[in-house]
């Protein structure tokens, strides 16, 4: 059975914070809520994480999983970014988008696209998510939690604690979040590519 934790959504108490953080670095695998519906996230250098995270959506090992990243210096440690991209991304973050870009070394072949060597990034804006990258070193690994045969994510913690208790390792609940997805942008074939239009406005960045 999950722990079930209950967060100020605008100011989450660094003691749970905290007590997450030991969760992810044990290996354990969290929901949270983002600015797009909850996420189910794990520690990146964690062996098994991604494989576990593809167990509880039905992924294939060609499904994008994303980095959830604190800023614009954890992008550029993890992937591959130029001068114009940057100034897209700088525009673009903290937001609700997700880019798909040239993944690093840095990045564990286990987590990028097998056959693309990609990596989705995302930088949210949810104060939750927010205070746990503050914390951790590095980004944390993630996907969002939509369950297999079912289109939209969870946005309610109590459904995820309904469908999910005896699958995770800690719940975090402050409220309900947003559902409309993000707005994925790929920017590994040249010139911008929006590949799903979703709760951000790609015109705001000149798409």
């Amino acid at each position: 059975m999950s722990q079930f934790l209950t967060l100020h959504p605008s100011h989450p108490q660094p003691r749970l914070i905290a007590q997450t953080l030991q969760a992810l670095e044990g290996g354990g695998i969290v929901a949270l809520p983002t600015d797009s519906g909850y996420a189910l996230v794990a520690h990146l250098d964690d062996k098994n994480a991604a494989d576990r995270l593809r167990r509880l959506r039905g992924l294939d090992a060609k499904h994008h999983l994303t980095l959830l990243c604190r800023d614009l210096s954890d992008i550029s440690h993890f992937a591959r970014v130029d001068n114009q991209q940057y100034r897209l991304l700088k525009l673009a973050t903290p937001g609700r988008w997700t880019f798909i870009l040239e993944a690093t070394r840095e990045v564990p072949k286990r987590v990028s696209h097998p056959s693309r060597k990609t990596i989705g990034i995302r930088v949210p804006e949810h104060p939750v998510v927010q205070a746990l990258l503050a914390e951790i070193s590095g980004p944390l690994l993630s996907t969002t939690l939509i369950l297999p045969n079912e289109e939209a994510p969870l946005v309610d913690p109590q459904d995820v604690r309904a469908k999910l208790d005896k699958l995770l390792d800690i719940i975090l609940d402050a409220g309900n979040c947003p559902w409309e997805p993000t707005t994925v942008v790929d920017l590994t074939s040249g010139e911008p590519v929006v590949v799903r239009r979703g709760a951000a406005d790609p015109a705001l960045i000149g798409l």
